[in-house]
């Protein structure tokens, strides 16, 4: 544990808060006192393809309207190049906590890994949709698509999985087969 602390001193001393820096004392209690922010067991984190996340965390904030910034750190490298700067941030969106990770031109998403957003009507359906491909996103095939970083999503009508668990097997066909169509 002694080996954790000292990274958490080292960090601590490294980094600049966006968020609230009137409680920042650059202490070990201050870091525990934000513990409850990673409440969530398993916290998904990407790394982006740019070198602001607070860009990055806006932009998510902008789409999901149930969602909040938690943090937002610049990390930057005393070096003369400046190279090794990066930032952090971790939104809350959906009720999901998401980190994101600056990393420049070193990380480039594929369809390997994809957020699914389950919508309760046409109406969701659209918006999601239009505000994930519009401002550089990419329409792809059977509801998946891509945000403007390049991130794969898929929009999914929660209807769809009642078509596709139906008992009937001509349901679940025809379920299948129109979303190969899109």
């Amino acid at each position: 544990m002694a080996a954790l602390t000292k990274v958490c001193v080292m960090v601590c001393g490294n980094s600049q808060s966006n968020v609230d820096d009137s409680n920042n004392t650059n202490s070990i209690k201050n870091l525990t006192n934000n513990s409850n922010m990673f409440a969530q067991k398993i916290t998904p984190s990407i790394l982006v393809e740019t070198t602001d996340a607070r860009a990055v965390a806006d932009y998510y904030l902008s789409i999901f309207k149930d969602s909040k910034l938690k943090d937002h750190h610049k990390y930057t490298n005393p070096s003369e190049s400046g190279s090794g700067n990066f930032e952090t941030a971790i939104i809350e969106i959906a009720g999901m906590d998401l980190s994101i990770l600056t990393a420049g031109p070193f990380a480039k998403f594929n369809e390997s890994g994809s957020f699914v957003i389950n919508t309760k009507d046409q109406a969701e359906t659209d918006y999601y949709w239009t505000a994930l491909t519009s401002n550089g996103g990419q329409e792809n095939s059977c509801g998946w698509c891509k945000d403007k970083y390049g991130l794969s999503w898929q929009v999914v009508p929660i209807e769809y999985y009642d078509l596709n668990n139906s008992p009937d097997p001509k349901v679940r066909e025809k379920a299948i087969k129109n979303t190969l169509k899109q």
